[in-house]
Order: C-alpha cells, then sequence, then structure tokens
C-alpha cells in the first residue's frame, strides 16, 4: 500500500517533488553550509595543531615528535613511521592519536566560544526588540491590528 504525500491544492507529489521541498528548506540548506564551513575550519584548526601548537610542545618536552610516536605489533623496530608503514608491519600510532585529540580540543573550545558569542548576540537583539517602542496597535472593535497613529481603524471605520 503506496500513499503519496498531497500538497496544500490537494494534489499528489511524488518523490522528485518531496525531494525538492525537503532540499529547498532553510534548514537544510543551512546546514549544508555549516558543513562546507566546518570542513574549511577543520584545515585551519588542524594547521593550527600541526604547524604551531604541537612544536611548541615538542620544544617543551625536549623534541619530542608526536607523530612519530608509535609501538610496532609486530617485535620490530623502525626509525619512522613512515619506514614502519612501508614495511607493512601493524603499528599502534598513540602520538597521532594524541595530535588528533588535541584538534578536538581546540575545536570544541572554538566552537563553544562561537556559539557563546552567537547566543550573547542573539539574547541583546531579543532585548533591544523587547524594547522598541510599539508601531501598531489592537482595534477595540474588530480586534484588527493597525498603526499606532491611526484615529479610525481602516478595518471596520471605527473611530478610535
Amino acid at each position: 500500500m503506496t500513499e503519496k504525500i498531497k500538497d496544500v491544492a490537494g494534489k499528489s507529489k511524488g518523490v522528485a517533488g518531496e525531494f525538492r521541498e525537503f532540499i529547498m528548506r532553510g534548514n537544510v540548506l543551512d546546514m549544508a553550509v555549516g558543513v562546507i564551513i566546518g570542513g574549511a575550519f577543520q584545515k585551519i584548526i588542524s594547521s593550527l595543531v600541526d604547524d604551531i601548537i604541537m612544536p611548541l610542545i615538542g620544544l617543551l618536552t625536549g623534541g619530542v615528535d608526536f607523530n612519530n610516536k608509535f609501538i610496532v605489533l609486530d617485535g620490530g623496530s623502525y626509525d619512522t613511521l613512515e619506514a614502519a608503514k612501508e614495511a607493512g608491519a601493524a603499528t599502534l600510532n598513540y602520538g597521532t592519536f594524541i595530535t588528533v585529540v588535541i584538534n578536538f580540543i581546540l575545536m570544541a573550545l572554538v566552537i563553544f566560544f562561537i556559539v557563546k558569542s552567537m547566543n550573547k548576540l542573539s539574547a541583546k537583539l531579543e532585548k533591544e526588540k523587547e524594547e522598541a517602542p510599539a508601531i501598531t496597535k489592537i482595534c477595540p472593535h474588530c480586534k484588527s491590528e493597525i498603526n499606532i497613529e491611526a484615529t479610525r481603524c481602516p478595518h471596520c471605520t471605527s473611530e478610535l
């Protein structure tokens, strides 16, 4: 038993029509933009961690290169992770994991501050909107919304 979704006029929509409606919703487009910007932003965070933070951590820890911190699981000995991978050795790459964890923490921290500032801005705009002087009033006779300076209701023509 197949049911077709009907639009406002009562016409049946096919899968293509439903998909078009789904894609054109504002929140789906906003989410797509967010994913694209997030991907680009991740590259910035990765560069920050790999090119600035990890070298500083390496300097503080006596020149330790976290990207070459690994355990060879087959008992072999390799100078670098690259050499172990070229030899096809199974490795446990805990240095890479540490780098990825630092990436995640920094990304979460930046997103936290962005969301915090957006919430603060949103609350400020909402407060300003609430404090704005009224520009309309309700007609006591027909309950229509009218301009605050009106002396006669344009809907029911009652004097105010």
